[in-house]
C-alpha cells in the first residue's frame, strides 16, 4: 500500500515539475508548436515539390523543403508589403484628424442619443456624452501616431526577431523530416501506451492539417469577398477593412463583428470631413452590409466545408464547443476551440472508446 501511495505522490510530483517546465519554457513551446502548425500547413508544397522531376534527375526532398518554406515566406512577406503602406497612409489620416471638427461634427447625433439614455435613465442629467466620447477617441488615436508606434517596435523588435528565427529554423527542419514532430512527441509517451499515442498523433496530424490548410483559405476568400464588396461601392481603405476582416474570421462567431466594428471605425475617420449624415451613415451601412452577405456566404459555404469536413465534427457540436470554450478562456479559448477539441476527440476515440458518448461524438474520425 505505502509503495502504491509512493508512487502516486511521485507521478504527481513528476506532472507539477512537468507543468513547471511548461509555464517557464512557455514561449519555446509556442515556437514548437507554431513550427508544428506551419508545418502540417506546409506538407503538401514539400510533397509537390517531391514529385517534379527534370528529365532525369528527382528534386531533392531538402531542396523541397527550402521551396517550400521561402514559398510560404514570400506569401507572408507579400502581405506585409500590400498592407504596411495602406496601414501607414490610414494611420497618417488618423493623426491628421481635427477633434475639433470632429466634435462639431458627431454633436448633433451625439446629442439625440444623449436625450434617448437620458430618457431612458441610463446617463444622469449633467452628463455629456460628446465628451465621453470624444476623451475616449482622442485616447485610442492618440496610440496610432507615428512616434508611439515607432516607440513599441523598438520595444518588441528583439523579440520579435527571435521568435520568428526560432520560428522560421523549426519550421525548416519540421518540413525536411515531417517525422521529427512526431518522434519528439513519442519520446515522452509511455512505451506501453506507443501504439495509441502513435494513432493519435497520426490522426491529430491528419486533421488538423487539413483544418490549418481549410482556415488558411477561408481567411484568403472572406479578405477576398470583402475587399471586393467595398471596391464596387468605392469605400474607401477597402483593402485594409477585407484585409482586417478577413484575419477576424480567426475568432469564431465573435471576430466578424470585431472585424465590421473595426472597418466602420476606419471608414468615419477617412471621411470624417464629409459630413455624418451625408457620408459616415451611407458608408457604415454599406460596410454592415458588405459584411452580412460575406460571413452569410462564410456561413452557409466555407465553414461546414472546413469544420464538418475537414475535424468531423457537426456544426452545431462546434458551436457549443466554441461557447463553452469562450466562456472558460474568453477569446483566446475560442480561436483554441476547434483544435483542442480535435485532439481531445482523439485522444478520447483511443482510451474510452468504451463509452456511448464518446464513441457518438468519434464516429467519423
Amino acid at each position: 500500500m505505502s509503495n502504491r501511495i509512493l508512487k502516486i505522490a511521485g507521478a504527481i510530483v513528476a506532472l507539477l515539475i512537468v507543468a513547471y517546465l511548461l509555464w517557464y519554457f512557455s514561449d519555446i513551446l509556442i515556437y514548437i508548436l507554431l513550427a508544428g502548425v506551419l508545418s502540417f500547413i506546409g506538407q503538401p508544397l514539400v510533397r509537390f515539390f517531391d514529385r517534379i522531376r527534370i528529365s532525369k534527375f528527382k528534386m531533392l526532398h531538402t531542396l523541397s523543403a527550402i521551396l517550400a518554406l521561402v514559398s510560404m515566406l514570400l506569401i507572408l512577406v507579400s502581405f506585409f508589403l500590400i498592407f504596411v503602406p495602406v496601414i501607414s497612409s490610414q494611420a497618417e489620416v488618423i493623426s491628421n484628424i481635427d477633434f475639433d471638427y470632429l466634435g462639431r461634427q458627431l454633436q448633433e447625433p451625439l446629442q439625440k442619443i444623449e436625450d434617448k439614455l437620458i430618457a431612458y435613465r441610463i446617463m444622469e442629467e449633467g452628463q455629456s456624452l460628446e465628451i465621453m466620447v470624444m476623451q475616449e477617441l482622442e485616447s485610442v488615436l492618440d496610440m496610432a501616431s507615428a512616434g508611439v508606434l515607432f516607440q513599441n517596435v523598438l520595444g518588441f523588435a528583439g523579440s520579435l526577431f527571435i521568435g520568428v528565427f526560432s520560428v522560421v529554423f523549426l519550421t525548416f527542419f519540421f518540413l525536411r523530416d515531417e517525422h521529427l514532430f512526431y518522434n519528439g512527441i513519442m519520446l515522452f509517451i509511455p512505451t506501453r501506451y506507443e501504439k495509441e499515442g502513435s494513432n493519435i498523433l497520426s490522426d491529430t496530424r491528419r486533421l488538423l492539417s487539413r483544418y490549418f490548410v481549410g482556415l488558411s483559405f477561408e481567411i484568403l476568400a472572406m479578405i477576398t469577398l470583402i475587399t471586393t464588396g467595398l471596391t464596387i461601392f468605392g469605400v474607401e481603405s477597402a483593402l485594409l477593412i477585407g484585409f482586417l476582416g478577413g484575419l477576424m474570421n480567426i475568432i469564431p462567431y465573435l471576430g466578424p463583428i470585431i472585424g465590421c466594428t473595426m472597418g466602420v471605425v476606419i471608414a468615419a475617420t477617412s471621411n470624417i470631413s464629409m459630413g455624418f449624415y451625408e457620408n459616415i451613415i451611407p458608408i457604415s451601412t454599406i460596410i454592415i452590409g458588405t459584411f452580412a452577405v460575406a460571413n452569410l456566404i462564410d456561413n452557409l459555404v466555407l465553414q461546414p466545408l472546413i469544420y464538418s469536413a475537414s475535424v468531423k465534427s457537426h456544426p452545431i457540436e462546434i458551436f457549443l464547443v466554441i461557447l463553452m470554450a469562450g466562456s472558460l478562456a474568453g477569446i483566446p479559448g475560442m480561436i483554441l476551440a476547434i483544435p483542442s477539441y480535435t485532439v481531445l476527440r482523439i485522444i478520447s476515440k483511443q482510451f474510452f472508446n468504451q463509452y456511448k458518448l464518446v464513441r457518438k461524438l468519434t464516429q467519423n474520425i
